[in-house]
C-alpha cells in the first residue's frame, strides 16, 4: 500500500480532488478480523493517492502494538498511534511527537473511579518505540501475537513514563464504565472506549483529532480537505474534525449517531465503496 508525502502531486489536476486526506481507522475499519487488508481496499486506497491524496492511519494502538502492522502493509506514511498521543514515520520507524500522561493526576483519576465502581483491572502502555504494554492480574488482554508484559505488583505501572492506561471492571460493560469514569474523573484525564474490553485514561484533551491534526499539518492539509473512517467512540473527536465522517456499518451507536455516512462493514470492503465512488474504481 503506497502514501503521498505530499498530497499536491495530482494524477489529473483537471479533475477536482474530493479530499486531500483520508485518515482511517485500523481494527474493525481498515482491517479485517484477521488484521489482513482486501485487495479491493489496497486498489481503492492506490487509486486516492495516485490522485494527489494524502493516507493516514489513525489507531488507538501504540506505536509498538502497531508498527508490525504498518510494516506488513508496505506503509511508509505518517500515522497516528496512541489514540492520538503519537505520531509515527513509518517509513523512517521514527517517533516524530509523543505526549504522556500525567502520572500523579492517572493515580488520582484512578482513585476517584475505584470510589465509585470498586477495585479495577489494570494495564498500561509505556512510552516510546519500543514500550511495553503491562498487564496486572485479572486484566483480560484480547487475543492475537501483540506483546504484553505481565506484572504483579500493580505499582510498576507507575515506574517509567505511560501514553495511557487501560482499566476494565468485573461486572460493569465497556460503555458503563467508560461513563462512570468519565463522570467521576473526566476533569483529570480523558476516558475513550476503544473496542471490547478497551477502555482508556489519556492526557486530558487528547483524541485521535489532536494527533491527526498535527500529522494533517506536517503534510499541509486542513481539516476541511479531510475524510475520515472510523468504527467506535474514540473515533467521534475525528470525525468532529475532519470534514467527513464515514462510519462502518459494524460502528458502535455512538459513533454512527455523529457520522455523515454510513458505508458497508470493514469485512465488506466499505473504506473502498466510499473511496471508488469519490476517486473512480
Amino acid at each position: 500500500m503506497t502514501t503521498a508525502p505530499e498530497p499536491a502531486h495530482r494524477a489529473d489536476p483537471a479533475r477536482p480532488l474530493p479530499y486531500g486526506l483520508v485518515a482511517t481507522d485500523l481494527d474493525g475499519t481498515l482491517l479485517r478480523h484477521d488484521d489482513t487488508i482486501s485487495e479491493r481496499t489496497r486498489a481503492a486506497l492506490a487509486t486516492a493517492t495516485a490522485a494527489g491524496a494524502a493516507h493516514i492511519v489513525v489507531t488507538g494502538r501504540a506505536v509498538p502494538w502497531t508498527r508490525h502492522i504498518l510494516d506488513a502493509l508496505d506503509y511508509d506514511g505518517i500515522a497516528v498511534c496512541g489514540q492520538g498521543a503519537q505520531v509515527y514515520h513509518a517509513g523512517e520507524h521514527r517517533l516524530l511527537t509523543s505526549v504522556t500522561l500525567d502520572r500523579q493526576l492517572a493515580g488520582l483519576a484512578l482513585a476517584k473511579i475505584e470510589a465509585e465502581v470498586g477495585p479495577l483491572f489494570l494495564a498500561a502502555s509505556r512510552d516510546g518505540l519500543d514500550g511495553e504494554v503491562l498487564v496486572t492480574p485479572g486484566y483480560r488482554v484480547q487475543e492475537g501475537p501483540l506483546p504484553n508484559l505481565e506484572i504483579q505488583n500493580p505499582g510498576d505501572l507507575w515506574a517509567a513514563p505511560l501514553n495511557k492506561v487501560y482499566i476494565q471492571h468485573p461486572t460493569l460493560s465497556d460503555d458503563e464504565l467508560a461513563r462512570t469514569a468519565r463522570e467521576a474523573a473526566g476533569d483529570l484525564v480523558g476516558v475513550m472506549m476503544a473496542g471490547a474490553g478497551v477502555v482508556e485514561l489519556l492526557p486530558l484533551g487528547l483524541s485521535k483529532a489532536t494527533g491527526l491534526s498535527l500529522a494533517a499539518r506536517r503534510l499541509g492539509v486542513k481539516a476541511a480537505d479531510t475524510i475520515a473512517f472510523g468504527d467506535m467512540p474514540n473515533d467521534i473527536p475525528m470525525f468532529g474534525w475532519a470534514a467527513h465522517g464515514v462510519a462502518m456499518a459494524n460502528a458502535h451507536d455512538e459513533l454512527k449517531a455523529v457520522a455523515d455516512e454510513i458505508t458497508a462493514s470493514n469485512e465488506e470492503d466499505g473504506i473502498a465503496v466510499v473511496l471508488e465512488r469519490l476517486y473512480g474504481a
